[in-house]
């Protein structure tokens, strides 16, 4: 009995989830799901080598995008094994410790992305509203620096929330609603007080993604006020031409991801088959589309990957 009791308020596995009412279709929809990490891991795998071996690509734009496709990586590969494992073996059961360790590279490469995506449209602030002084602004040191701060912030902000979720009992249902461990999934399957933990959270959300968001934003309020002062309607079609990618990127990954924590929050009652939906979309749409967006929009990597392409196959 003391053994059964321990197990209810520690519980030693959760229950992933698939797509509710279409489990007898999960090795058709494996189909879907598995052309979609392939497009993101290769996609991503094939920018960061061609900016690494393509010395043309070695300026603070392309280093900001190496570290996009960085972050776009780690969370493909931090999800991989559990959502194919529904969907191909069945296999929903997932360890604690494995569940709160999958949440952190989770939760941390979207924090890393969220600041990435910042220094993005910094880095286009830069060169827009102050081009003479890009290069000694935006310096290798400086970029490096701010790589190690984006993984220092992004793991700083999670080691807390975590630990806080470790000291929480669960007598409830162990069933998650997702194929992955998400921290407002776990949270809510509490019979502890979470109030701590979700105020907690809420705050690592507005003091990371939510600041990041305002200050991207405000980014583009000064660039906008600064493209319209340029006389020529060329220049000014040439410039804001240069921020499209970086739009794109920042709508496809803040949407989803204001829209799943909507869900979490407000839509209790909404069909499982939503949340279902906006979780898959929040995890494998912006490392699917980032790749094709920079690949389409910037010249520079087209070419540069044709031609590591065509160097291969001669």
């Amino acid at each position: 009995m003391p053994y059964f009791n321990q197990s209810i308020l520690r519980p030693a596995i959760f229950f992933l989830t698939g797509i509710p009412g279409f489990e007898t279709y999960h090795v058709w929809i494996s189909i879907l799901f598995c052309c979609l990490y392939v497009i993101a891991i290769s996609g991503n795998g094939m920018i960061l080598f061609v900016i690494i071996t393509e010395s043309s690509l070695h300026e603070p734009m392309y280093y900001f995008l190496s570290m996009l496709s960085f972050t776009d990586l780690g969370l493909c590969l931090s999800t991989l094994v559990t959502v194919l494992g529904i969907f191909w073996f069945n296999v929903q059961e997932i360890n604690f410790d494995a569940c709160i360790g999958q949440m952190f590279f989770i939760h941390g490469f979207t924090f890393m992305e969220s600041s990435v995506l910042l220094t993005m449209a910094f880095d286009r602030f830069i060169a827009i509203c102050n081009p003479l002084r890009y290069s000694t602004i935006l310096t290798n040191s400086r970029i490096i620096k701010v790589g190690f701060a984006i993984v220092i912030r992004g793991t700083a902000a999670l080691v807390p929330l975590l630990l806080l979720l470790k000291r929480l009992s669960f007598c409830h249902s162990h069933v998650l609603h997702h194929s992955y461990c998400f921290h407002p999934d776990v949270m809510k399957l509490s019979c502890t007080d979470t109030k701590i933990n979700s105020a907690f959270g809420l705050a690592i959300v507005i003091c990371t993604a939510g600041l990041d968001f305002v200050l991207i934003l405000l980014s583009y309020v000064l660039i906008i006020h600064s493209v319209l002062s340029i006389a020529s309607p060329e220049e000014r079609k040439k410039a804001f031409g240069t921020c499209v990618s970086h739009i794109s990127a920042v709508a496809i990954f803040y949407i989803p991801m204001i829209s799943l924590s909507l869900v979490h929050r407000f839509g209790k009652h909404a069909p499982p088959l939503v949340h279902t939906f906006i979780a898959n979309v929040y995890l494998l749409v912006p490392p699917v589309m980032n790749p094709i967006i920079y690949s389409v929009r910037t010249k520079q990597i087209r070419k540069a990957a044709l031609k590591v392409f065509l160097s291969k196959l001669i």
